[in-house]
This record gives C-alpha cells, sequence and structure tokens, in this order.
C-alpha cells in the first residue's frame, strides 16, 4: 500500500515515526493531499483541533482546554503520537520531554501538533521527511539545558 500512498501524495508519510500506513491513508482521506485550503501552517493543526483554546479576558488566560469539536483526521494523529511513548526516535523523545512537562494527554496533544506541522510540510513542498532538522533541534536543547544547570550550579557555590 505504500507505493501507491506515495504516488497519491508525493511524497512518503510512512517514513515519519507513529504514522503506519493506515494512519496516512485515514489522514489523506479527511484532508486531502492539496494543502492550498489552509492559509498557512497554524491553520492546519487549529483545523485539526491540535491546538489549545486560548479563551483571554483582560489580558489574563481564563481557560487553555482543547475544544469538544471531533476531527477525525485529529484524533488519528493523537492515536499516531501515543504511539511514539517507546519510540526510540527523536520524535519519541519530543513526545517524552512533553509528557514531564504538560502529562500525558499534554504530551500526546503536542506531539501531535508536531506531527501534523511535519505533515503538513512535506505534502505543501514535497520533501521527504528528514530527521537530521529535529535532531539539531534536539541539540540544541540539550545546549541551553547544560547552560542552565552550570548557572544553577554557580549559583548553589555562591550560596554555599
Amino acid at each position: 500500500m505504500t507505493p501507491y500512498l506515495k504516488i497519491m501524495t508525493g511524497v512518503d508519510l510512512c517514513k515519519i515515526p507513529g504514522v503506519s500506513e493506515i494512519t496516512a491513508l485515514e489522514l489523506i482521506s479527511e484532508t486531502g493531499v492539496e494543502m492550498d485550503n489552509w492559509k498557512s501552517i497554524k491553520h492546519f493543526p487549529a483545523w485539526l483541533n491540535l491546538v489549545p483554546n486560548n479563551k483571554i479576558s483582560g489580558g489574563k488566560i481564563i481557560s487553555s482546554k482543547v475544544m469538544k469539536k471531533k476531527n477525525k483526521a485529529g484524533q488519528t494523529l493523537k492515536m499516531a503520537a501515543s504511539t511514539l511513548s517507546r519510540s526510540k526516535s527523536e520524535l519519541g523523545d519530543i513526545y517524552r520531554r512533553n509528557r514531564a512537562k504538560h502529562g500525558g494527554k499534554g504530551a500526546v496533544l503536542a506531539t501531535a501538533h508536531k506531527l501534523s506541522r511535519i505533515i503538513y510540510t512535506m505534502l505543501n513542498e514535497k520533501v521527504e521527511y528528514n530527521p537530521e532538522i529535529i535532531t539539531g533541534d534536539q541539540q540544541k536543547f540539550r545546549e541551553r539545558k547544560i547552560r542552565r544547570l552550570e548557572k544553577q550550579l554557580e549559583k548553589l557555590k555562591k550560596v554555599a
């Protein structure tokens, strides 16, 4: 089935970790292969209901829960994101980092949002999945974390 999907879309969506042939087929059946329906990369995850619904009043966020509208393509990406918990790929690292930060549901939502942006870029620009881009982000994250920990160590040495 993968060669047929590649012919339909022009790229191989199954190379993305967590996206199987069935997931790609369900997503394409709901969204299509033309990304001209959305103005930008930000509108695609919003249409899939993979963004928080920030209710702001007076400059303060009142609520940021996800809206309860059902979108089959968004639910498909959430299921694909939940499979990354034990994955050794870069997206698996992103899932685990988000789970430590936001909890289980937040991690699934954030990772599904990341998957939707990757899929949008692949279908819009007809570019194959490139894990080196995410690896570069991972390296920057590690460097920032090391610098932050070194600063904390210096502060603790001054106090002690």
